[in-house]
């Protein structure tokens, strides 16, 4: 995240930008606020990193609280952890060097978390960072936390065995996409990868080739989890992690339960956001999202004190917005989750017929057939508007309908024939369907070709693939758009298989904006950021910008403190509580 300080202000840069967000509902007609503006900043006074964090009105400690879920989290290994269920629960078991202070409404602090502070950038170039540890954090067996347990943590992450996790970190020790064989994990166990040292217990260190001025906000992903490395046990570590947070796992029944515990050795005042509250966390998985939502409406037994994680299904949505008795049960809130329209570029080299495919689309049916605005709110940038320095324009405006004249005009008279490759869920067919109506009402031939679903990521970040276009998704790991526009638009990184660059789009120019941004002071590229993101889509148009999601939540009456994460738009643990 490289978000632009207006000034500095009580002890903290100052980002400002436009967020909606929405706290639990209250009274009245549930709404997504789409007009409140969000301030980010990043802590420079050691008091804002400092613990404990204030206590949540009206909690009180005792009860356990748990969590519905249909599927299953994919890795607690906090090195793997990526998915944004993991990233919601990880951290009540696992610390990080930074963590995000969030209020749920889209007031954001970067701070110290295993840390004293977010970093200092040593040289004032972003090119060599040092975290001075805190102490008084321990394990779950009592051993303290040292900087050499979370650099092995960081070791671990290059272990190609252990993949899935982000790989920020990897690649900017190493100062190249292919860290796993530029730095062996396996063959050098018991050293650190080059760039990373501890000069002492307390001192964690990294020097890079190249500026990284995002280094605070990489090193708040799991990645920089602490392990000893005599608890290590690979790739089974998922199955019972070691804690460093308030909680530790004491039953994982694989993909039926997960159970958290208080971590005895967890101390308050080193922490400057968790909270201890339930003497439990239960992830209980199975439950389809209108089972899961008809089981915490009713709030029966352990229900009553229950989170249902799906958002509330399409098919319940009437029910639930229209029964005012569960308003103050729901909460409502628009997400960092951006969904376009991907154009694969290597495919789709003219530009006017790009050009053509976002006058066409159809915003308002489109959201009508995901279930309407407490699902999905129209979107014409590249990055959504929770970004840090988001700037609204619309490069080819057609209004909520679509604008089919303008792209048959576009075409001149060609009928191009795509693909549309398509996941064979349900709901990806039913928004494929959508967009062929649009797409053929504006002078294009479609055929929607289906990919099995839970292998439609891996085969679009093939180069190669045989598809024109596919619907794609992305959060930003941190809200500014150097965790969006470079890992999505950055030609450089194209490679045989696992690409982010899902559109395959490579331009020279925008490629040396990227890095001409990226290198400079964090307090000045927001701006920049929503200028390249603009020029992008004129000068380009690689994707076709479609919508934001939605959150929409229900709960039990006794569940209390969750709030919708303004980092990563799903239900943050941190304050939940169960009431009385």
């Amino acid at each position: 995240m490289r978000p632009r300080a207006a000034a500095a202000v009580g002890g903290a840069f100052v980002l400002v930008s436009a967020l909606s967000a929405c706290p639990a509902n209250t009274g009245g007609e549930p709404q997504v606020d789409t007009g409140r503006q969000a301030t980010g900043v990043i802590a420079t006074d050691p008091r804002d990193s400092a613990g404990p964090a204030p206590e949540v009105a009206g909690a009180r400690r005792g009860g356990t609280f748990t969590i519905l879920r249909e599927t299953p989290i994919s890795h607690l290994d906090p090195q793997r952890t990526y998915s944004f269920a993991g990233l919601m629960t990880v951290p009540l078991i696992a610390r990080t060097l930074t963590t995000w202070k969030d209020d749920g409404e889209g007031n954001l602090r970067l701070v110290g978390d295993l840390a004293e502070t977010p970093g200092r950038d040593v040289d004032d170039d972003c090119k060599v960072w040092e975290f001075r540890v805190r102490d008084g954090v321990r394990f779950e067996d009592g051993r303290p936390v040292t900087a050499r347990e979370i650099g092995y943590g960081i070791a671990r992450s290059f272990d190609p065995d252990l993949a899935g996790g982000p790989t920020y970190l990897q690649e900017w020790l190493v100062d190249t996409p292919q860290y796993d064989t530029a730095w062996d994990f396996q063959a050098n166990r018991t050293s650190l990868p080059p760039g990373l040292t501890t000069p002492d217990d307390r001192t964690l260190r990294f020097e890079f080739a190249r500026p990284r001025c995002d280094l605070p906000f990489a090193v708040s992903l799991p990645t920089t989890a602490p392990l000893p490395p005599d608890r290590d046990t690979g790739v089974d570590l998922g199955n019972a992690p070691f804690s460093s947070g308030p909680y530790k796992v004491t039953r994982y029944r694989a993909g039926v339960e997960i159970v958290m515990e208080r971590n005895e050795h967890w101390d308050a005042t080193t922490d400057p956001v968790r909270h201890q509250y339930p003497d439990r966390f239960v992830w209980s998985f199975g439950p389809t999202p209108d089972a899961a939502a008809n089981r915490v409406i009713a709030g029966n037994g352990a229900d009553r004190s229950a989170l249902s994680w799906d958002y509330v299904p399409a098919s319940l949505i009437a029910r639930v917005a229209g029964d005012a008795g569960l308003r103050s049960r729901t909460i409502l809130s628009p997400t960092p989750s951006a969904n376009h329209l991907v154009i694969n570029n290597a495919r789709v080299t003219d530009l006017r017929v790009r050009q053509a495919l976002n006058h066409a689309i159809d915003r308002e049916g489109l959201v009508k057939v995901l279930g309407g605005r407490h699902v999905a709110v129209p979107m014409t940038t590249l990055m959504p508007p929770a970004t840090i320095g988001h700037r609204a324009y619309d490069a080819y405006p057609a209004g909520p309908d679509g604008d089919p004249d303008k792209a048959r005009e576009l075409l001149g008279g060609q009928r191009p024939e795509l693909v549309l490759g398509a996941a064979d869920s349900s709901l990806e067919q039913q928004v494929a369907t959508q967009l062929k109506g649009n797409l053929e009402r504006a002078g294009f031939t479609i055929t929607i070709r289906n990919i099995p679903d839970d292998a439609k990521l891996d085969e679009i970040k093939k180069s190669g693939n045989p598809w024109d276009l596919y619907l794609g998704s992305w959060a930003a790991d941190w809200p500014s758009g150097a965790s969006i526009l470079p890992v999505l638009y950055d030609g450089r990184t194209i490679r045989a298989q696992g690409n982010s660059n899902h559109a395959y789009f490579n331009d020279p120019a925008i490629n040396a904006e990227f890095d001409r941004i990226l290198a400079l002071p964090p307090t000045e590229q927001s701006r920049q950021w929503a200028e390249l993101d603009e020029r992008i889509m004129k000068e380009h148009a690689p994707v076709v910008p479609l919508y934001v999601d939605v959150a929409y939540l229900v709960h039990g009456a006794k569940a209390g403190g969750v709030f919708v994460s303004s980092v990563f738009g799903y239900p943050a643990l941190v304050d939940a509580h169960v009431k009385p």
